[in-house]
């Protein structure tokens, strides 16, 4: 029952649960803790990190305001979101075809630039058209960032620092999008939405200055082919991978529950029995400290339980949170959150560290094509988690994303059970959370 058949990655797991510095093997060249450039590359994709989720949900703790000022329902005020995370998953791929021919560095430098400029404009959207247009161009040019970043560090750090590596990118993300919606919350309740996503856009800017100054420049990057035929054929191999499909459908369920969760939360709070002014709905967001955490600890997590366990965990901690959330009780609630906001973090990283670990070739398409998932549940959870809380209320969004939960315990099932008709002479130990 090998890691590529099954899920279960066990020496994988063995080593990203090293809690010690990685020293490095003198014949690798690549970067390890307490190795060379390993601070400021992490760093560099921290920021890199925190400028992406910052900008690619600037406006999601202030849909309620901008709801008000233009004159819109939650469902079409959440296209500013959608729109971002859906120009995101559209041109990620694409993107990633670039990074093999132009360099992973090249192209998350250049997104960067892109997306911080179209953030600088988004305040002065006169329409509600002329700002989900301008997100949805905001998100076709961070999708240069993900897919780039996995496969740089894919190539650059070691095999046993992966997972810890991709955790603290993941960690970026969190610090990105809980510092966006804070600042934008207290901002937007003393001079406007307007100002808060202008605020934003010249903290991506400070961040995206950072990153390019910090990052090393890639040294075992091989230049790849813009050859349609060629990159037809590496995604076409990625997806006839049964692991990789797996991995890909649990990374867009667990968005769309986080998608509609904290696309709605806002609305939630500003109404009966809560009435929480915009300040504090935006400091709710400080939750997403959590996820930090979370995810940069999944590589220890996956030491101890296994790829597919530390999946199970990730799905229960989060339908537990969903659960919780249905309370009329404010730190019920809050809790809920932590609950939502841990357990998603930690699933995301395991799963998308698990692409790159997966990936033979073409690991800038693989990861690509993961983040395309990924961000296609963020679009559909913005949009079905508003529509159902139109419909039915909180309990309407907290269905919606049970049914996703649900979605990925069987979708791990299926690998478990799949795993052992392949090896039926090996104990399925990832049904009982495997060490």
């Amino acid at each position: 029952m090998t890691p590529a058949d099954t899920g279960a990655s066990t020496t994988v797991g063995a080593a990203a649960s090293v809690t010690a510095p990685d020293v490095p093997d003198a014949s690798d060249s690549r970067m390890a803790p307490g190795g060379p450039g390993y601070r400021r590359m992490s760093l560099a994709l921290f920021l890199a990190g925190v400028a992406t989720f910052a900008l690619l949900y600037s406006t999601q703790a202030l849909l309620p305001l901008i709801s008000g000022d233009m004159g819109v329902t939650a469902g079409d005020a959440s296209w500013t979101v959608a729109a971002a995370t859906g120009g995101l998953a559209v041109f990620v791929l694409p993107m990633s075809a670039l990074s093999e021919r132009f360099g992973r560095r090249t192209v998350m430098t250049a997104s960067l630039a892109v997306a911080v400029t179209v953030g600088l404009l988004v305040p002065f959207a006169p329409s509600l058209p002329a700002l989900v247009a301008l997100r949805a161009v905001q998100g076709a040019a961070l999708a240069g960032l993900p897919a780039s970043a996995t496969a740089y560090l894919a190539e650059e750090v070691t095999p046993r620092a992966l997972v810890t590596a991709i955790g603290l990118f993941v960690a970026g993300n969190s610090v990105g999008g809980m510092s966006g919606r804070v600042i934008t919350g207290w901002v937007a309740q003393e001079w406007g939405w307007r100002v808060a996503v202008g605020v934003i856009g010249a903290l991506a800017v400070a961040c995206a200055v950072a990153f390019r100054l910090l990052l090393p420049a890639p040294k075992h990057f091989t230049r790849g082919s813009l050859r349609p035929r060629v990159l037809v054929r590496t995604v076409r191999d990625h997806l006839a991978n049964p692991l990789l499909r797996r991995l890909y459908a649990i990374g867009a369920l667990f968005m769309t529950v986080f998608g509609g969760v904290y696309t709605v939360i806002g609305y939630r709070l500003t109404e009966a029995p809560f009435s929480l002014p915009q300040g504090l709905i935006g400091s709710i967001f400080l939750v997403y400290l959590v996820g930090t955490v979370s995810a940069g600890t999944a590589g220890r997590l996956v030491g101890r339980l296994g790829r597919r366990g530390a999946l199970y965990l990730g799905g229960g901690t989060t339908a537990a949170g969903l659960l919780l959330s249905l309370a009329p009780s404010l730190p019920l609630v809050l809790l809920g959150l932590v609950l939502i906001t841990a357990g998603f973090f930690a699933g995301h990283a395991v799963a998308s560290s698990a692409v790159g670990k997966t990936a033979a070739h073409g690991r800038a398409q693989a990861s690509a094509l993961y983040q395309s998932a990924y961000y296609v549940g963020s679009s559909a959870g913005s949009t079905v988690g508003a529509v159902a809380f139109h419909s039915g209320g909180w309990a309407g969004t907290v269905g919606v994303g049970l049914l996703a939960v649900l979605g990925v315990v069987a979708i791990t099932v299926l690998g478990s059970l799949a795993a052992r008709r392949q090896a039926p002479d090996t104990p399925m130990r990832a049904l009982r959370l495997p060490r």
